[in-house]
């Protein structure tokens, strides 16, 4: 069967395709209430049902808002996710989800996307690269995020701003102290291990990573130890198994050479790359902390599961993706100035506290 149009219900109703659109498209123009009310009856009789794009052009709002994540399947994003949804329920929008893989280039083609659906505003989740392989991509997403801004299109992006990108309005930044809450868990860590440490991290110039790593070897610095050895793989639960095979044959390699056996105590700078790293432990039968010690970052929802509990740093993930969403709303009924001043308030649009949680990953005495 097919769709009733809005001229079938212009006709039912005795009144103008224009006026039918009017009323049934949420225009800011509307006839009186009885016309309104046969307009409503008509549609209601004919099943029809009112096209989103059109009820975008004529209330200057489509009521999406597009987020943009590396991996949805990831706890670290789907927990963004949820903060998301929750505040664009407090909109009264809609979210339409785009997974990348993590490249630039997917994120351009998910900004176009959005824009062509006329999106109100978008929330980019993920790490930026500067790897050499991602150049093309960041200029071509960055030359797509300062269009779609120009268009009066409202960003926001968690961590670090998108590589090349300029707009001047509309553009916010959520910034995660990644470095700094590093540092701190090594130093943390450094005041009961007096052994190794080693770094499980992803991929040179991913910024996340990167900044971790960076962190953390600068909290070593501080409490008197040497730079840890520095792994690097891809950053995901695979990267973090295929790095602890190889810490694990360390391991049994010193082992097995008899003598007293310093423990490692190991630092992958995302969740899953630990719990991937602890798998591969305990695949070569090794124990938790008895044999090496290992931490996270994170502190994402499936630690509640794991065993031993891992060390970590936790971040409000909810909260990131709250504060991402309100910070690309637009109030009611604001004027372009008033808009203007009301982007300069929220760029950027704050900075995340997290809190060191140590386990029992991570004590000496188990």
């Amino acid at each position: 069967m097919a769709a009733s149009t809005l001229t079938e219900v212009a006709r039912l109703a005795g009144v103008s395709p224009a006026t039918a659109s009017r009323v049934l498209n949420g225009s800011a123009r509307k006839p009186g209430p009885d016309i309104a009310e046969r307009v409503r009856q008509a549609a209601e009789s004919l099943g029809y049902v009112p096209n989103a794009q059109a009820q975008g052009l004529a209330k200057s709002s489509s009521g999406l808002i597009g987020l943009i994540v590396h991996d949805i399947a990831d706890p670290y994003f789907s927990a963004i996710a949820r903060g998301v949804q929750e505040a664009a329920r407090e909109q009264r929008k809609m979210v339409l989800l785009a997974t990348t893989g993590g490249g630039p280039a997917e994120e351009k083609e998910a900004v176009a996307a959005f824009a062509a659906r006329r999106a109100d505003s978008i929330v980019i989740a993920g790490s930026r690269s500067r790897r050499p392989g991602d150049t093309e991509g960041n200029a071509e997403l960055a030359a797509e995020l300062d269009r779609y801004c120009r268009n009066g299109g409202r960003v926001a992006v968690v961590g670090h701003p998108v590589v090349g990108a300029t707009a001047p309005e509309g553009y916010h930044v959520v910034q995660v102290p990644n470095q700094e809450l590093a540092g701190q868990l090594a130093t943390e860590l450094a005041k009961d291990w007096d052994g190794k440490f080693v770094i499980i991290g992803g991929p040179e110039g991913l910024f996340t990573s990167d900044d971790r790593i960076r962190g953390f070897q600068e909290g070593l610095e501080r409490a008197g130890r040497q730079p840890a050895e520095v792994l690097r793989n891809s950053f995901n639960r695979t990267g973090g198994f295929e790095a602890g095979l190889q810490l694990a044959a360390r391991i049994k390699a010193e082992q097995s050479e008899g003598g007293e056996h310093t423990k490692l105590c190991i630092f992958a700078v995302n969740d899953v790359m630990a719990i991937g790293a602890a798998a591969a432990l305990r695949a070569e039968g090794l124990r938790i902390p008895r044999d090496a010690a290992i931490a996270g970052f994170d502190d994402i929802e499936t630690l509640r599961d794991f065993r031993p509990a891992l060390s970590t740093v936790r971040l409000p993930l909810e909260e990131i993706g709250r504060i991402a969403t309100r910070a690309t709303g637009r109030p009611g009924g604001h004027s372009a100035d008033q808009d203007k001043d009301h982007d300069q308030e929220l760029e950027p649009a704050g900075t995340i506290r997290g809190e060191v949680t140590l386990r029992r990953s991570t004590e000496v005495a188990a």
